[in-house]
């Protein structure tokens, strides 16, 4: 088994060649040497080779005497939902999130939901799994049950808003090919709402590339279907659909931060803490931190990574957590990122307030200005931080994650990917004109730098 496949907060790799049968049936060996549970939820996206993957799973646990739990083809969500719901002692999805086709994997949890990763379990399965001498075990037990959770998953998310009387309203969705759309239909099935739908029918094949809302082609095919459909507001996910990304009713896709900065002042609006704490993440500071400052929150800085900001949410107690990539958690979600919820939470303002999403992110939109995320593949990640360190030296520093360095006007994270083999920029200023300047100023410094893989 390639080690290689073992990431910071998954399990992931090309099929077959990386990731196979084999590997997940002593992958899901170890887990349960591991964790030793008794009942494990096992779930699977739509990927052409999830189900052989779930298969080889599913024995792997049987041999070894745990009681699986077979939730189906399901999103993310639904895998993080069984397991704290129906208290199992934990989970694993087949899944590669928004990878190309030819890749696949594993998300893995423990009780509640709380993730399996490098730092957390991940590197004791990693040691067994990998072991040359690795036997499997054959253990009495084992047994198979089927369970239906997308209805009172669907309850769950459904609790978060008030579904009466919503105003008739016209809703893009892409699901590029994976559950989301067909899920959040059925959660807002007796509103009001006419449906544009994009990529909805689940396609393992992917038939439109790499099944990210982040891609160019992916935005601009929605973009360019909110304006000729007339849509008053559009929705894009990844193929697991755990992340949500919107779009305005002129077509313009919505950076990350603005949409946590209005997921902020929502959740904030309807609590009752007495110090109500919501993490975020280092990329993109300025619009969450003030924003949650502004609405009586607490902001409370965390390292990029699911994992890392499940642990963070756990530990302060928060009310959610606002990751500018689009992955977005509730503490009433069993502190978990969920897809649905985000989209949902917006809608439901959006239908109260009468006002439409360009006018809600008007008070962000106009103050803030942000880059989008810039990558660079590079053979020297480390050497670059270190020269871009040197060279705005007399910025102020933060190392919660990567470098970054901030003036009274602009600021700019630049971190490594854990996910990917990239070096990752975000700028923010707080004048318009002074982002391109900035933009162009460090990228050139980069490509300067920059040594090729």
């Amino acid at each position: 088994m390639n080690a290689s496949i073992f990431k910071t907060y998954d399990i992931r790799g090309i099929y077959p060649t990386e990731i196979n049968e084999q590997n997940v049936f002593k992958i899901a060996q170890a887990l349960a040497r591991v964790l030793k549970p008794k009942t494990i939820a096992l779930g699977r996206d739509v990927r052409l080779s999830s189900p052989q993957l779930w298969e080889a799973a599913k024995e792997g646990l049987l041999k070894a005497g745990v009681r699986v739990i077979d939730i189906g083809t399901i999103s993310t969500d639904m895998l993080y939902f069984a397991v704290a719901h129906f208290g199992l002692d934990g989970g694993i999805t087949i899944t590669a999130s928004h990878n190309p086709k030819e890749y696949n994997g594993m998300k893995i949890v423990g009780k509640n939901s709380a993730p399996i990763f490098q730092d957390y379990l991940l590197p004791e399965i990693e040691k067994i799994a990998t072991d040359p001498n690795f036997i499997a075990d054959n253990l009495p037990g084992g047994e198979l049950q089927k369970l239906d959770v997308l209805t009172e998953y669907i309850q769950k998310v459904r609790s978060f808003i008030d579904l009466k009387n919503f105003s008739p309203t016209k809703i893009l969705i892409n699901a590029n090919f994976g559950l989301a759309g067909q899920i959040f239909k059925k959660i807002l099935v007796t509103a009001p709402i006419e449906w544009v739908e994009l990529n909805c029918e689940p396609d393992g094949n992917f038939p439109k590339g790499r099944p990210d809302p982040l891609i160019p082609e992916s935005r601009e095919e929605t973009k360019k279907t909110i304006r000729e459909q007339g849509a008053n507001i559009g929705f894009a996910w990844d193929a697991d659909a755990d992340r949500c990304f919107i779009y305005d009713e002129n077509g313009q896709d919505i950076e990350g931060c603005f949409m946590g900065a209005l997921l902020a002042k929502i959740i904030l609006q309807k609590n009752f803490d007495s110090e109500p704490r919501i993490v975020y993440d280092p990329r993109i500071v300025w619009t969450l931190a003030e924003t949650i400052k502004k609405f009586g929150g607490v902001p409370i800085p965390s390292k990029v990574g699911h994992a890392v900001i499940k642990s963070s949410m756990r530990q302060e107690n928060a009310l959610a957590a606002l990751e500018s990539s689009g992955h977005f958690y509730f503490r009433d979600f069993f502190f978990c990122d969920n897809g649905m919820i985000s989209a949902l939470l917006i809608l439901d303002y959006l239908n109260k307030e009468k006002i439409k999403l360009s006018e809600a992110l008007a008070s962000f939109t106009d103050k803030y200005f942000v880059s989008g995320e810039i990558n660079f593949v590079a053979e020297n990640k480390d050497e670059i931080i270190e020269e871009i360190k040197q060279k705005y030296n007399d910025g102020q520093f933060e190392e919660i994650d990567g470098l970054s360095i901030a003036y009274s006007d602009w600021r700019f994270n630049l971190r490594k990917s854990n996910t990917e083999p990239l070096l990752r920029l975000n700028i923010e200023t707080r004048k318009a004109g002074l982002l391109e300047e900035k933009r162009e100023e460090l990228v050139r410094l980069i490509e300067t730098l920059r040594i090729p893989r």
